[in-house]
């Protein structure tokens, strides 16, 4: 058994790689401030602290334990919601991730995973995208996660961390929060078509986006722990596969047993037009695979929504 610190554990990706690592046998400290996540998400057996990410006084609470890693997920996670509050965005994303790195060299963490995103990239060609590529994000949020991401780099080479920075593509799958209508694409769709059988689209039918599920994204958090490798790695998570709105939006209506209607509207602040993501320096490097197309994640993620 291992100790395992995690971020947002209260949320989507951190509830469900929290439940991952618990099955597995670990022992799991989770913090969440409540503010996007829920308390009943939390799986049982996590032991709870509830605080902000970019708090001090939320680490002098937490246990000094042999930790194997720190998984850090939390964070604001809407480039809508980042323009709405810049201020909030940069402590909950760049400010939270000093704490983790100062924390991780107090106790001696060896190693930090990071929950990145795709908006540090921007608007791009119509085509997978490489680490590579030039990084002009468009929203505060990207800004912020593309900070936290150099903050990750310095770390490693000044104090000798493994950090990871996983850009996270467009997650979805059963977990997510249908409440919140400003982040997630499938989410936001689909909960829409449940509740008012009426879906609002903001920006045009042709952008597009790379759907990952969440079961691929928890293995390839493992994955990034399990790698050999020292210093500093910065990986897309992202399946390569161009899905426009327009194409997203028919999936779910064709699988729903009932019909709905679509109304498109003028975009959000910062929203990025398409993107596909590469993931093959991933695979060489961890071996991960995505294992979940669409079509079978999205029929997944409708069966939980309709049952729950």
């Amino acid at each position: 058994m291992a100790n395992y610190l995690l971020t947002g554990v209260a949320g989507f990706i951190g509830g469900a790689l929290a439940a991952r690592l618990l099955r597995e046998g670990h022992r799991v400290i989770g913090v969440d401030n409540l503010s996007t996540g829920f308390r009943e998400a939390v799986p049982e057996g996590v032991e709870f602290f509830e605080g902000g990410c970019e708090s001090a006084a939320t680490w002098e609470r937490i246990p000094p334990l042999n930790y194997a890693a720190i998984y850090h997920i939390a964070g604001q996670s809407s480039g809508e919601v980042s323009f709405e509050d810049p201020l909030y965005d940069l402590q909950t994303n760049a400010q939270s991730t000093l704490h983790l790195l100062q924390l991780a060299c107090r106790l001696n963490v060896p190693q930090l995973i990071y929950a990145s995103t795709m908006s540090v990239y921007g608007d791009q060609p119509d085509r997978p995208i490489l680490e590579g590529a030039p990084t002009e994000p468009k929203s505060f949020y990207g800004v912020g996660k593309l900070a936290s991401e150099h903050y990750l780099r310095i770390y490693a080479e000044q104090f000798g961390i493994k950090t990871v920075a996983l850009r996270l593509f467009n997650v979805y799958g059963p977990g997510q929060n249908l409440a919140n209508l400003k982040q997630g694409m499938v989410s936001i769709y689909l909960a829409q078509a449940l509740q008012n059988r009426h879906i609002v689209i903001k920006g045009a039918a042709e952008r597009f986006r790379d759907f990952v599920y969440i079961e691929d994204v928890v293995q390839a958090f493992l994955a990034a722990e399990e790698m050999t490798q020292s210093g500093y790695g910065c990986f897309n998570i992202a399946t390569g596969v161009r899905t426009t709105v327009a194409d997203l939006v028919a999936a779910i209506q064709k699988a729903l047993p009932f019909e709905s209607t679509t109304e498109f509207v003028s975009g959000t602040p910062g929203d990025q037009f398409g993107i596909t993501g590469e993931s093959s320096a991933f695979t060489q490097a961890s071996g991960w695979r995505v294992a979940t197309p669409l079509d079978v994640g999205l029929k997944r993620m409708i069966a939980w929504a309709l049952s729950a």
